[in-house]
């Protein structure tokens, strides 16, 4: 809103004060977020799931409604952003709607969500840019048909989904990853002037990430349960995406395939072979690392946020040119 109401020379101060009110407005919201979100009920399976009993849980619905009135107020958005708005906003209800159930929706259920949103992204994004994309590493741009590109886009959209899902197991990891993850996206974009408008919206939720991350560093308060993990996912491939640069998502996001994508691959082949694989291997891997080899919470999410840092300075200095 104020965006469009301010000239050019004054977008700054416009991003500015939306930053601070983002991060303000969240932390007030995440602070009272017991009075009004579902209470987790712990989980057997997972290393330390009983400590999650009680908590505020779906608090990805504060998290992601925040960062949508926050764009709306100080970013300069398009109908592209707007529809892609959208279809985040459906991904985060549907979280919260799996989050507030007694019974969980199921694999099948979700799965069919997740393919829907990203078919409807896919559509979208070749309606408003072109079918071809940049092979960062060489500096080629690839030209493939608008169909083949429109799966692509889908099987990165619908894996990322679920791997940032799967990654939400430890107080503070899938925040801190997703805050150096949308971190990176906005430096690359800044860096080589792409998608101003896209970074100032990214600028956006990482104010809101900082003030979750305040009440989700362990020990934890509140969850953002599938509402959050599963929209960020959503967001993060389309951020990769949106960079034209959607090979960098297998680095941009390495961790999150890495502590998720192994327990998707171990689920998958189990079920097609019919017999169990990788069974020396505790998957997601955040899992293993505390079980197996004796990591706290703590020790988990410090390390695997070094690790991806470094990569996002790699990627950022030296990788796109």
């Amino acid at each position: 809103m104020f965006a469009f109401l301010v000239s050019e020379q004054y977008q700054s101060i416009v991003i500015f004060v939306g930053i601070v009110v983002s991060f303000v407005a969240a932390f007030f919201l995440f602070g009272n977020a017991k009075r009004f979100l579902p209470r987790d009920a712990g989980r057997e399976y997972a290393v330390n799931g009983a400590k999650s009993k009680g908590k505020a849980r779906g608090a990805g619905l504060i998290l992601i409604l925040t960062f949508i009135g926050a764009v709306i107020l100080f970013v300069d958005f398009t109908p592209e952003i707007l529809i892609y708005l959208l279809l985040l906003t459906a991904e985060m209800v549907a979280g919260f709607l799996d989050d507030s159930s007694s019974v969980s929706w199921g694999e099948r259920k979700k799965a069919m969500l997740d393919l829907g949103i990203s078919v409807i992204f896919a559509i979208t994004y070749l309606v408003y840019n072109p079918s071809a994309f940049n092979l960062s590493f060489i500096n080629v741009t690839v030209h493939i048909h608008p169909v083949l590109y429109a799966i692509l886009i889908v099987i990165l959209v619908f894996v990322s989904i679920n791997v940032t899902n799967c990654a939400d197991g430890v107080d503070g990891l899938c925040g801190s990853q997703c805050i150096i993850a949308f971190g990176t996206v906005i430096a690359i974009m800044h860096k080589y002037g792409i998608a101003a408008n896209f970074s100032h919206m990214l600028v956006m939720l990482l104010a809101v990430l900082g003030a979750y991350m305040w009440f989700n560093s362990s020990p934890s308060s509140i969850l953002m349960g599938d509402a959050g993990s599963r929209a960020l996912g959503f967001l993060l491939a389309v951020s990769c995406i949106k960079l034209g640069h959607p090979v960098l998502f297998l680095l941009i996001a390495f961790i999150l395939i890495v502590d998720g994508g192994l327990g998707l691959a171990k689920l998958t082949f189990t079920r097609i072979l019919k017999r169990p694989v990788m069974t020396g291997i505790r998957t997601p891997i955040h899992d293993h690392f505390r079980k197996n080899w004796g990591w706290s919470d703590t020790h988990v999410v410090n390390r695997f946020a070094i690790i991806q840092a470094v990569i996002a300075m790699c990627l950022i200095f030296t990788v796109v040119q």
